[in-house]
């Protein structure tokens, strides 16, 4: 338990700092070039089914769950240094971490992250967004019912949130509502998905890029009333 802050911004990770979409990409096009691809489209079939009764992305538990079914090819350990090891930090949105040094300039800055407890960590730091925010780093299965716990982390008198999902940003603000400003970057999948947002009331602000965030006024952001 920190001391209150007046403001603590909180940021999500995939597709919001860092280019989640290309990452996939790339290990989509690895998995056939490695194995072939009917063995990739097994690969994805056992991950989204995982993440269906995870409720999360779990990348190497999917690769875990294709070696049953692989029956230990070699080949498996190889795929499991092509995530860990990946670059990372090549695939930050430009002007990602400015950004972070940035908003910092008005309260804490803090990534607020959905995903398994191994994988995702080390896809934080490996880009350098741990460090970017000084080890602020909260990584929940769904984090719009963590808010609690999120404010006994850190706790503040308002937060602002930047998310590529709208539907997260509106579950945060159904909880929060006038104590929460949320940021809506168009940038992945989701975020274009037109059946996901159609139906989502907006944001209280909208930028395309991650790196439009530096042009916002942030005097006025964090001058929102309190409840």
């Amino acid at each position: 338990m920190s001391a209150a802050h007046d403001t603590v911004f909180l940021f999500d990770v995939d597709n919001t700092l860092l280019d989640n979409d290309a990452i996939v990409g790339d290990l989509r096009r690895h998995l056939v070039e490695t194995f072939s691809a009917p063995s990739a489209e097994r690969y994805w079939a056992g991950f989204e089914a995982l993440r269906d009764q995870l409720g999360y992305a779990d990348y190497l538990g999917a690769l875990q769950r294709y070696r049953d079914e692989a029956h230990n090819d070699p080949q498996l350990l190889a795929m499991s240094c092509f995530l860990i090891d990946y670059p990372f930090p090549d695939r930050l949105f430009p002007g990602a971490l400015e950004v972070l040094k940035h908003v910092g300039q008005w309260g804490p800055t803090v990534i607020l992250s959905d995903g398994d407890v191994v994988f995702q960590p080390r896809k934080i730091q490996r880009a350098g967004l741990w460090d970017a925010v000084d080890g602020r780093v909260l990584i929940y299965i769904h984090k719009e019912q963590m808010l609690a716990d999120l404010e006994q982390h850190y706790p503040a008198r308002r937060y602002v949130m930047v998310d590529d999902k709208l539907r997260i940003l509106t579950a945060m603000k159904t909880i929060q509502r006038e104590r929460l400003t949320t940021i809506f970057v168009r940038q992945g999948h989701y975020a274009h998905d037109a059946a996901a947002i159609g139906s989502l009331p907006s944001a209280d602000r909208t930028i395309e890029r991650i790196a439009d965030l530096t042009q916002l006024d942030f005097a006025a952001l964090t001058a929102l009333p309190s409840p």
